[in-house]
């Protein structure tokens, strides 16, 4: 099973560790890039595909690098609704 494998795997089973990185990491191999509207975006940033005209909008974390439990929740919603998980 690949690293990228193993990230959607543990993304599915919602957990309450997840990495701001392992998030990206993930998203970008699913054709996402990262973007923000530099100085002024403060912590949002979104996520865009621009093969299936897809956006994930989300906060980074901070202080520290664990993702919110309901953003998990959205980003899997929204993953299933594109058909990439």
């Amino acid at each position: 099973m690949s690293r990228i494998e193993k990230l959607k795997s543990r993304l599915k089973e919602n957990p309450k560790n997840f990495t701001y990185w392992e998030l990206k990491k993930l998203l970008e191999s699913l054709g996402f890039y990262e973007y923000n509207k530099g100085k002024t975006s403060g912590s949002r940033v979104m996520f865009i595909n621009i093969d299936n005209n897809s956006k994930i909008e989300l906060h980074k974390p901070h202080p520290d690098n664990t993702v919110k439990p309901y953003i998990i929740k959205n980003v899997i919603q929204k993953l299933k609704e594109i058909g990439v998980i």
